[in-house]
């Protein structure tokens, strides 16, 4: 029986590297040491605690005679600024920057979200790059926040409103994009079709009569109106382009009518009503409960997981009003999330799941210490060469990641394509970019194209000799053990740790060789022999098959 009763067991070292893989995009040998001895709620307590943002916002180093700087906070028209495109990528490396610094649920949750709520970083449909800060920003603001409240931001979002036409949805010529992702993807979702345009959770007849509730909401160019609980701009109410009859809903929700608003106030009751009308559907908190467990524990749904662990936390969500911090609270303490409530070895947690291109590098980033240019004393360096051309338009480009630029409304496939889920990350397309990340970094050049530099590198024997991820980095045993395992979901057997160490490390020669080399590297800070070797080493095991899983 799958079980949400807590894990009230010290975590230890396996079940802390698990959690920190699935709840941040930080992963530190410090990070595992503190919460293997933590038991798992008092690892929540620490998860969701809510720190300022090491980078408060995004800059634009160029162009570099007058650099547009911290353009997101200029007065002018946010479109007046050139290079939207590269700018909104800024926005996607500031968010990053800020993840990989934040040991917390925030940027995890931040980017679930964002698989609900699709928005694609396109200067021809995303709106302008600012308006993506602020659908970015309203994400964050969000992550600890009510998923039904969001849903209505949301609605009113700048970005949003550009991206799926709802500015241009008016009572003479209704746009029914948005209104059909709502229902389909951001919230109850369709169900089983039941009959042509009749689905099990909504009909065709719904989706036209919540077009006509969303007529008359606009995108505001100049960000001046400013929710007064986000703090974000927000769209504004346009009472002339306003459907004004009532709006009759099908059986599918209770036959509900919803009463057209009477002014542009107004407007914002009758968005309340409908958007209270999806989210009073247990249908809803299911469907938000399944896409929440695919993202955080694995991608299979098992009938025993739809009625053990889905069904009350679904029960949870609707319950406390759609508060997402409750049910992901009860979700990552639980004995299931750390698959302790079965002994069915063919159907784990830990290591059941193949690495998003973004999960991959930051692991690697964080864990082996990767000398990154800091964005706020090198901007150029960290925007530039290292984020925009190798990160953003070259590794996750290559791999089919584009972050916050899905391939559709739906998102990245990985999230939703049944039966493959994250099977899909590898492919024959995909695999250059996975594989020479780590060769790419720790050589702090493109090894995936062009071979030009990153402005970043892994100086891997400093790591190891300064970094304390290994305990005794003399010892080639301990070394490549301890390595694997870190770098591995699951421990490493004695063969293949044998194989990574004999193979490339020592390369045919004697354990004492290595311990020589390195002990060499230490007196005399001659490193010519040892990093060759560590990195290869360290190639190879990030390229295993092992090392794609968490």
């Amino acid at each position: 029986m799958a079980s949400l009763n807590p894990n009230t067991t010290v975590l230890g070292v396996k079940n802390a590297k698990h959690l920190l893989r699935r709840a941040t995009f930080v992963y530190t040998k410090a990070l595992i040491d503190q919460y293997a001895k933590l038991n798992s709620n008092q690892a929540l307590d620490l998860l969701l605690i809510d720190n300022p943002l090491p980078l408060s916002l995004p800059y634009d180093p160029t162009p570099t005679s007058a650099p547009d700087g911290f353009w997101t906070e200029s007065t002018n028209l946010a479109t007046s600024f050139a290079n939207q495109y590269g700018k909104g990528t800024i926005v996607t490396g500031w968010w990053w920057y800020n993840a990989i610094n934040t040991p917390t649920l925030k940027f995890k949750l931040s980017h679930f979200l964002s698989t609900r709520f699709t928005v694609i970083k396109n200067t021809d449909v995303f709106g302008s790059s600012t308006e993506f800060y602020d659908y970015i920003r309203l994400l964050l603001f969000y992550s600890y926040g009510n998923y039904k409240k969001l849903a209505k931001k949301m609605t009113l979002n700048n970005s949003m409103l550009c991206f799926l036409n709802n500015t241009s949805n008016v009572k003479g010529s209704p746009n029914e994009n948005y209104a059909r992702e709502f229902l389909e993807l951001f919230t109850i979702g369709k169900g089983v079709q039941i009959a042509p345009g009749n689905y099990t959770n909504y009909t065709e007849s719904d989706i036209v009569q919540a077009a006509r509730i969303l007529t008359g909401f606009k995108r505001k160019y100049d960000r001046t109106l400013i929710d007064t609980e986000t703090g974000i701009p927000r769209g504004y109410n346009q009472y002339s382009d306003h459907n004004t009859s009532s709006k009759s809903f099908s059986g599918a929700f209770n036959s509900k009518i919803i009463t057209s608003a009477t002014d542009a106030a107004s407007m914002d009751t009758e968005l309340d009503n409908y958007i209270e009308m999806v989210f009073n559907q247990p249908a809803t908190a299911k469907n938000i409960c399944r896409k929440i467990y695919t993202y955080f524990v694995k991608s299979n749904i098992s009938p025993e997981v739809e009625n053990d662990i889905i069904n009350p936390l679904a029960q949870n969500l609707y319950d406390n009003g759609y508060e997402i911090v409750p049910i992901i609270r009860k979700l990552l303490e639980s004995q299931h999330f750390y698959d302790l409530d079965d002994s069915n070895a063919t159907d784990e947690t830990i290591g059941g799941t193949i690495k998003s291109p973004i999960q991959q590098l930051s692991e690697i980033c964080t864990y082996l210490q990767a000398a990154i240019p800091n964005p706020s004393s090198k901007p150029l360096e960290f925007y530039g060469p290292f984020w925009n051309d190798f990160v953003y338009n070259t590794f996750l480009t290559k791999s089919n990641m584009g972050l916050f630029n899905p391939e559709n409304v739906a998102g990245h496939a990985a999230y939703y394509q049944a039966p493959d889920y994250d099977k899909i990350w590898i492919s024959s397309s995909t695999l250059i970019a996975k594989y020479r990340l780590g060769e790419s970094l720790l050589d702090g050049v493109n090894r995936i194209s062009g071979n030009s530099t990153i402005a970043a590198k892994i100086n891997i024997s400093d790591v190891l000799k300064n970094g304390g991820i290994v305990s005794n980095p003399s010892d080639p045993i301990a070394l490549t053990t301890e390595l694997c395992n870190a770098l591995f979901a699951q421990e490493a057997s004695a063969d293949r740790i044998n194989y990574f160490m004999n193979s490339f490390l020592l390369q045919g020669l004697t354990n004492y060789y290595w311990s020589e080399a390195w002990n060499t590297f230490i007196s005399t800070n001659s490193n010519t022999v040892v990093e060759s070797r560590l990195k290869l080493l360290v190639t190879k095991i990030l390229r295993a098959p092992e090392s794609q899983m968490f």
